[in-house]
């Protein structure tokens, strides 16, 4: 193993460019990359296509924002595929307005597809999302005497994602819930960007405790900010 590059969050988010699919992981704030993502506010970006579990909070009377949800507030999506926008009314309102094309997608099945796009494959059946809208316009399959929707993989031009502990060859491990979407984000993006609170040598890191193994993370940056 070699060391990885360490970006400054700047440095990082000019890696992106208008237009790419981004991937970014955590749940409502739970092991997302913020550092990175307030370093990407910097750049304007504009025309993203947003691949996440939620778009985080935006609470329109009160003006609070987190997470995500700051790129959402400065308009950097033109489509957002995810599973949960109910506590960010910013979101909603774009989609309602047609400012924004918003797919959702059960979170089972989002996972899914972004664990398919890592992992090669052409797409998976489930039986989720039958005789709903989930189904509009998808392929039915039966197999047996069942019906299940074949889902497509996802796969994203950079991803985002947020570890507890790295080490400098780019080995990662998340702290409890902040594993959600973090590995499978990583290996479903053409270019990886990890965000650590905690950077170790090369070997410091046991084997049986590292969630993302350093040959799927490109850059490393350190956190600068935890907070939502």
């Amino acid at each position: 193993m070699f060391d990885k590059p360490i970006l400054s969050p700047a440095e990082a988010a000019s890696k992106i460019r208008d237009g790419q699919v981004l991937m970014s992981g955590g749940f409502m704030g739970c092991g997302a990359p913020q550092t990175l993502i307030h370093a990407l506010r910097a750049r304007n970006l504009k025309d993203l296509t947003l691949i996440s579990t939620d778009t985080a909070m935006h609470d329109l009377k009160s003006g609070r924002v987190t997470g995500i949800g700051h790129l959402v507030q400065d308009r950097a999506f033109r489509r957002i595929i995810a599973s949960h926008i109910g506590l960010n009314q910013e979101t909603q309102r774009q989609m309602n307005a047609g400012e924004t094309v918003v797919d959702l997608v059960p979170q089972g099945t989002l996972a899914e597809r972004i664990r398919a796009g890592g992992a090669g494959l052409g797409g998976f059946l489930t039986p989720t999302g039958i005789g709903t809208e989930v189904a509009d316009g998808k392929q039915v399959i039966t197999v047996g005497e069942r019906a299940f929707l074949l889902e497509l993989p996802l796969r994203a031009d950079v991803a985002i994602i947020k570890a507890k502990v790295g080490d400098r060859a780019g080995n990662l491990a998340y702290a409890g819930t902040a594993r959600n979407f973090n590995p499978m984000m990583a290996t479903a993006a053409d270019l990886v960007i990890a965000e650590v609170e905690e950077l170790v040598d090369i070997g410091a890191l046991d084997p049986n405790h590292v969630h993302t193994p350093s040959i799927f993370v490109d850059f490393l940056v350190m956190a600068e900010r935890l907070e939502m």
